[in-house]
């Protein structure tokens, strides 16, 4: 697999702060780093998705989160990218001008997109397929334009097989439907003993309890319980070897489409257990490159960052710093209307810059 080069543009300032993040639908993680790589500060904060913005309590809790990271730095970032969950380019309009009032970039060092084109900008230099298995499960690609190729990625309720949220609910289903042919035959089954620990009881009340008052995120980490049975228990691996061909079927169908590609995996669900890797292998075409996702998307992030600003930087040749518009009280920036969640005097982006030179 040909990842994508760490070498950052020696247009970049030395000085120069960037941020990178990767919010999801179990947490965010966030990087502030200088062009010559040193990192100022990493974090982790609450998940925020692209459709909390369909709603006004959505997006003062997007802001919130936003406002949480920006408190955390010790500086305002000169460039930021973010890969978002459930991001599209119709939310444009309204995440990227957060994005610049919170972190005091402008409009040409600021940049968000869905979390698996940050993926797949972090898993190749050229072509090939990103598929993804966290909570959710996604195939995709970025072709040599830019333009974004996906498969799967529809949701819970609608697919996402091979995800952390189908694993956990195909297993409650195999067990209850094991319950309803015959009662008590959760006493014969390891899976059916771990699941029910972990809901709290062995009746059906403790599950729907449970389950109905669990987070997508929550009801996804139940994957951990399937993974940790599939040791002992045969339909407990046998669900992870299904999971693993759910996954490959999307890479398939990008293959299809596209022709040979190397293929990169991502994801926690990857991390489970090695009987999903392993069928999730065999089931793509001989021959196939298949490897790990070698960089951290937040990381990715923050080196888009840097050649986002870098760009700027080459575009207004000596004329300005182009990340400092917000802080000098420009449209975007902290000196603009007050956003909930937004630090409240935070520093200026050129005074900061200026302490760490």
């Amino acid at each position: 697999m040909s990842t994508a080069s760490s070498r950052e543009p020696p247009e970049a300032p030395a000085a120069a702060s960037v941020l990178g993040i990767d919010a999801g639908g179990t947490g965010t993680r966030f990087v502030l780093r200088l062009a010559d790589g040193q990192v100022l500060a990493e974090g982790r904060a609450p998940a925020l998705s692209g459709t909390q913005l369909f709603d006004a309590a959505g997006e003062a809790a997007a802001d919130v989160v936003l406002g949480g990271i920006a408190r955390a730095l010790p500086v305002l970032p000169q460039a930021v990218v973010a890969g978002i969950t459930g991001y599209d380019q119709a939310l444009a309009r309204k995440m990227v001008p957060r994005l610049m009032q919170i972190f005091g970039t402008n409009e040409a060092c600021t940049q968000a997109m869905s979390d698996i084109e940050l993926l797949c900008h972090a898993a190749f230099a050229g072509d090939g397929i990103v598929v993804y298995a966290g909570t959710g499960s996604v195939a995709a690609l970025v072709d040599a334009m830019g333009h974004l190729h996906r498969a799967g990625g529809r949701g819970a309720l609608v697919d996402d097989a091979g995800s952390g949220h189908w694993i956990a609910r195909e297993a409650l289903r195999q067990v209850w439907r094991a319950e309803d042919e015959e009662p008590g035959a959760w006493q014969r089954s390891l899976l059916a003993h771990a699941l029910f620990e972990h809901v709290g009881g062995n009746e059906w009340a403790h599950t729907r309890q449970w389950v109905y008052g669990a987070s997508r995120g929550e009801l996804g980490a139940l994957a951990t319980v399937v993974a940790a049975s599939a040791g002992k228990d045969a339909e407990a691996l046998a669900l992870l070897e299904q999971a693993g061909r759910e996954l490959a079927r999307l890479a398939q169908v990008l293959l299809r489409r596209y022709g040979r590609l190397p293929v990169a995996m991502a994801g926690r669900v990857f991390e489970l257990h090695p009987a999903i890797e392993r069928a999730f292998a065999a089931a793509l075409p001989a021959g196939c490159e298949v490897e790990h996702l070698q960089e951290e998307s937040h990381v990715a992030a923050a080196r888009m960052a840097l050649r986002l600003l870098a760009r700027a930087v080459g575009a207004a040749g000596s004329t300005g710093t182009p990340g400092a518009q917000g802080a000098q009280g420009g449209p975007g920036g902290p000196g603009g209307p007050d956003v909930p969640g937004t630090p409240p005097e935070q520093p200026a982006v050129g005074s900061a810059l200026a302490s760490l030179a």
